[in-house]
């Protein structure tokens, strides 16, 4: 990834524009705004395209500025030199807002049935827990297939190397969050975070649940040293997190933050903070999902944003270098984010079509299938849609009207062929549907 370019001093090119009244005038005349083409343009992208009329390009990047003054408001959250951060709500983000809050509120299509049962529930929430598992620990360097990543994390194993501990890790927190949401924020809820996150995964293990010490200088950098960010020192830590969690529990500001906006300035602060030796990115991502699962957004529980991180993973680190780089706009991070988790929606959708479509797909060969009898047959496809359900001899017989030898047998071949588990806790027998049942039943059709 390379460093964006510096923008000029702004008020070097106000008071240049100032001094020529006839430039000021031009400026108005082309009625530049806070955007171009409807979007939120950097310098680094702006000196490169045709300004309008007869304007320079410093005159134009000098009437976007003074177009977005109007919209930009201050955050608590500060800089090494104490300066604020700002953003703004151009039309750009309105209309992602928007998409996202029909779709975060629980308005997407659900062909395969209503997601809010418990069986689906579970399905599409262990879903997306895997895949930003394995995808935000990708991004933090680990090395595995996702078929073997999904694979430890069904059966249970043990992880093998420092790759699948990451991704272990990153699901167990994964987990967790969806039962600290009553919680507020506080330094104890952060530091477990990071220790699950962390725990056998980092080079230092005295580093893990705790912020970094003044002896301890991190950066953000390349694989040839060159440096993206400094973050504050050490001794700045404590108050700059008491900040954190006061904004992150809305006791600041004043004014109203959308909860999307607040989850995301969150992402942002910690990231910028840097308040740890190592996981940082992890424990940022998880703190955002926090934030929205806490502040009402329940489908955020079958997204993974790091998936989508993953495909263009320099387009997220320019956003943190473009709110740098442009006297702490915050502006670049937020639509980026947003774009983000408009797009890890969609996906959602289209998961949901496919499976719905597999799922018909398999339950017609299971029905065209000449192996099976049809009390089986109906036992398949109920077990299709309820992974969670139990099957016993008394039930399948009384299902059907038949005797209990006829029932007994039904089951027990439906567990030899491994469709069925069989289980016998005590002295009952039950029976329920094997992991990934669908898969199998294609394959034997």
């Amino acid at each position: 990834m390379k460093m964006p370019q510096h923008p000029p001093p702004f008020s070097g090119l106000l008071n240049k524009v100032q001094k020529n009244d006839k430039r000021l005038v031009r400026i108005l005349e082309n009625r530049v705004g806070p955007t171009h083409n409807g979007r939120y343009v950097h310098w680094d992208k702006l000196r490169r395209l045709s300004p309008p009329g007869d304007l320079t390009h410093e005159e134009w990047w000098c009437g976007v500025k003074l177009a977005r003054r109007g919209l930009l408001r201050a955050l608590p959250l500060k800089d090494k030199q104490d300066r604020p951060f700002r953003f703004g709500l151009p039309d750009e983000a309105q209309e992602y807002l928007h998409s996202i809050d029909q779709a975060g509120g629980g308005r997407i299509e659900m062909p395969a049935g209503d997601i809010a049962t418990s069986e689906a529930r579970d399905r599409y929430v262990v879903h997306s827990l895997i895949e930003e598992a394995i995808t935000s620990s990708q991004l933090e360097g680990a090395v595995t297939t996702r078929q073997v990543a999904k694979e430890m994390i069904r059966s249970g194993r043990a992880p093998r190397d420092r790759s699948e501990r990451m991704i272990l890790n990153n699901y167990l927190a994964m987990s967790r969050i969806r039962e600290l949401t009553d919680r507020p924020l506080d330094e104890g809820l952060v530091l477990g975070l990071h220790r699950v996150l962390t725990e056998d995964a980092i080079d230092n293990p005295s580093a893990i649940g705790r912020f970094r010490r003044p002896d301890e200088a991190v950066a953000v950098s390349d694989d040839y040293g060159e440096v993206f960010h400094e973050p504050p020192p050490a001794e700045q830590l404590a108050g700059r997190f008491a900040a954190l969690c006061d904004f992150a529990n809305g006791k600041t500001p004043s004014k109203f933050v959308h909860p999307v906006i607040r989850a995301i300035i969150l992402h942002f602060w910690l990231a910028y903070d840097h308040p740890f030796v190592d996981g940082n990115g992890r424990c940022a991502r998880a703190l955002f999902y926090w934030a929205m699962l806490r502040q009402g957004a329940w489908m955020c529980e079958f997204i993974s944003i790091s998936q989508l991180i993953r495909k263009a993973p320099a387009r997220y680190g320019r956003a943190f270098l473009y709110t740098e780089t442009d006297d702490n706009d915050l502006t670049y991070f937020i639509l980026y984010h947003l774009d983000v988790i408009r797009k890890a929606f969609a996906e959602l959708q289209d998961y949901i079509v496919r499976k719905a479509a597999a799922l018909r797909e398999t339950e017609k060969l299971v029905r065209a299938s000449a192996a099976f009898n049809h009390r089986q047959l109906a036992l398949l496809s109920h077990a299709l849609r309820h992974a969670d359900q139990q099957y016993t001899i008394r039930s399948h017989m009384t299902s059907h009207n038949v005797v209990y030898q006829t029932a007994r047998t039904d089951l027990l071949d439906l567990a030899r062929r491994g469709l069925l588990v069989q289980r016998k806790p005590g002295r009952a027998l039950y029976f329920t549907p094997a992991q990934e049942l669908e898969e199998k039943l294609r394959n034997s059709g």
